[in-house]
């Protein structure tokens, strides 16, 4: 407890874009947000005042973050599952648990654990030898796709494989990295659900929405999902709660999905790809878009206070995520924003403090209306500015 204020800490391990904006929300609430940060050049050591440097896999720095701290909740999932058991005994309030989080970072032990209660994954296997991968592809065809069972994102530990050889190749240059196998899912498109549980058990479910990937990384969240269903939307929703639930999640969960059914049908044909127990890229734009944004939700969630609305502020959002340009730009990132604002006042525009380099996610804007193709027109202008400047061009 803060005995200035009175009101609780909370820890975040992890220093960066996910624990700034959460800072901000916490500013809100009057709360005090302690970050461990790996360096004082991480986005939320920037802008934080309660600042922590320490790894996130060092046991002795961990307990001396906590100290003092109500709960200790995770910007990532690097924290390994032995430490947070540590610090659960040490009789410090960790959200999610350390039981849930496993699950967020293991893709064997959550797909193992999904299939058990029904809920529908893509098919899979454990992928120790090429004889593996192959005896998987001839039940299934060819590609696969292969994957690191622990510390892939934004497509790093993701391959695509078409052959025997492209397998053999792929192995011999992951020697000793636990990997899966599993079929290469007939996609329609991404969709994502957040969920906020709290210690009490109240849920709190926002809009799905449509996640566009291009080479393995986000670039736009549109909100809701275009062409769903109400039917099948809320089948997604309720899914999402049963996750939550049975993996006992206290804080917020992102559940990523491939879609594979008719978008509009009532049945949503879905299998789920990713969980993320913390806040996320494709709830950004609740930051403008919603009631309640995901980051004040979980602070919510994980100090067990009643959950926030999750109803849209505006019929349709367009979210696109800000990737670092090409070398070279003349015009100074100041400057871009300035001509940025000049030309879509009504965009809003979120920077993470990161030094850019090409293709790095440096930061995401949103616009809110009625007609998404227009948002979506006003969010590509605004990304062609913050990443190309002067250089950027209309397109024809």
């Amino acid at each position: 407890m803060d005995i200035r204020t009175g009101l609780p800490i909370v820890g975040m391990v992890g220093g960066g874009q996910l624990a700034r904006m959460t800072h901000q929300a916490a500013v809100a609430l009057g709360q005090s947000l302690r970050i461990l940060a790996t360096g004082p050049d991480d986005g939320a050591a920037l802008v934080a005042a309660d600042v922590h440097f320490g790894q996130p896999d060092d046991l002795e720095a961990l307990r001396r973050f906590a100290k003092g701290c109500d709960v200790v909740t995770f910007d990532h999932e690097h924290v390994p599952e032995v430490h947070a058991r540590a610090l659960v005994a040490d009789g410090v309030a960790v959200h999610p648990g350390p039981g849930a989080l496993r699950h967020a970072q293991d893709k064997r032990v959550m797909r193992e654990r999904l299939g058990a209660l029904g809920i529908p994954v893509p098919r899979w296997r454990p992928a120790g030898t090429v004889a593996d991968v192959v005896g998987f592809a001839e039940g299934t065809g060819w590609p696969v796709v292969v994957k690191s069972v622990r510390g892939g994102y934004d497509g790093r530990g993701v391959w695509p494989v078409d052959g025997p050889g492209a397998a053999a190749e792929l192995l011999a240059a992951n020697p000793g990295r636990a990997l899966l196998v599993e079929e290469r899912v007939p996609l329609r498109r991404e969709l994502a659900v957040q969920v906020a549980r709290s210690p009490f058990g109240q849920v709190a479910v926002y809009p799905v929405v449509e996640t566009v990937q291009r080479d393995g990384i986000c670039v736009e969240v549109l909100a809701p999902a275009p062409g769903l269903g109400a039917a099948a939307a809320t089948r997604i929703q309720e899914l999402a709660i049963r996750v939550a639930t049975e993996l006992d999640v206290v804080g917020l969960l992102a559940v990523e999905l491939f879609q594979t059914g008719a978008p509009a049908g009532p049945d949503p044909g879905v299998v789920v790809n990713e969980l993320a127990m913390r806040p996320h890229n494709s709830g950004h734009w609740t930051i403008e878009g919603a009631r309640t944004s995901q980051f004040e939700q979980h602070l919510r969630a994980v100090l067990d206070y009643p959950l926030g609305e999750t109803g849209m502020t505006a019929p349709a959002v367009a979210l696109a995520n800000v990737l670092g340009g090409p070398e070279g730009v003349a015009m100074p990132l100041d400057e871009r924003l300035h001509h940025l604002f000049a030309t879509e006042p009504g965009v809003k525009v979120h920077l993470y403090g990161k030094q850019v380099r090409p293709g790095r996610k440096i930061g995401h804007v949103t616009a809110l209306g009625e007609d998404l193709a227009r948002l979506r027109a006003r969010t590509a202008r605004a990304v062609r500015w913050l990443r190309e400047g002067a250089a950027a061009e209309e397109p024809a």
